[in-house]
């Protein structure tokens, strides 16, 4: 779709093993992509998420910041995935392909393809991100857990950055601005992210619950992705 695709899909394909290595592929992303490209927003966003993660747990900011880093690496790797696989001709998940092949409609504004990648990561990517970490530091996903209230201490950071963003990020893809539109600021004001993370948190449970009946997991997985599915094509609707 853009000519550099090549140089975000070598990007993608790297696997990163620390928040400094995830770091270094969103930015490699940032620098390859022009403006009028949707991933790009999305990306500049995260990027701003994943340096706020890693300046709070190089500052002891948690409980047990080994384990928030590894969950850092393991969600951020999912969306790299999509990504590549997406670029690659293989298959993403569908709430990850709706913002993917609308990057480059310059109807849709910034701010939309940003909350689209978000919704994708977060409702579809995030359950499965705890689960693995779960898995690679024997503990589990619970509610009141030293865990659980690491996760839920980043709410308040994330929900600053993300209404920054809504205003930032408040242009047509190209930049130019947007005129008065009701549908799209009822959109913006319905997204919560403290909301998607507490609800993604509940799902982990219910999908770490389901690891001994593959098929069940499968179909849980599908159930997410439809649903988030459905939430990103309305963040992308065109303006008109």
């Amino acid at each position: 779709m853009f000519p550099y695709d090549l140089t975000v899909l070598s990007a993608a394909s790297t696997r990163p093993n620390s928040i400094a290595g995830v770091i270094e592929i969103m930015q490699t992303i940032d620098a390859t992509c022009v403006d009028y490209d949707g991933l790009r927003w999305f990306n500049w966003l995260y990027l701003q998420v994943t340096n706020a993660v890693g300046t709070r747990v190089a500052a002891g900011g948690f409980t047990d910041p080994s384990w928030l880093a590894g969950l850092d690496v393991q969600f951020a790797s999912l969306y790299f995935g999509a990504l590549a696989a997406h670029l690659s001709g293989q298959s993403a998940a569908e709430c990850w392909q709706a913002m993917f092949e609308r990057r480059n409609q310059p109807a849709i504004a910034r701010i939309q393809f940003a909350l689209a990648g978000i919704n994708a990561h977060i409702n579809h990517d995030l359950a499965q991100a705890i689960v693995a970490t779960c898995r690679t530091t024997s503990t589990e996903p619970e509610h009141g857990s030293v865990h659980y209230k690491d996760f839920t201490a980043l709410n308040t950071t994330l929900d600053s950055l993300i209404e920054s963003a809504k205003q930032t990020l408040r242009v047509r893809l190209p930049g130019d601005a947007l005129p008065p539109v009701a549908h799209l600021d009822d959109t913006i004001a319905a997204w919560s992210v403290s909301a998607a993370r507490e609800a993604a948190w509940r799902n982990a449970e219910l999908l770490w619950h389901l690891q001994e009946c593959p098929p069940l997991g499968a179909g849980f997985m599908e159930t997410l992705d439809g649903l988030a599915t459905v939430a990103g094509k309305a963040l992308l609707v065109p303006v008109p």
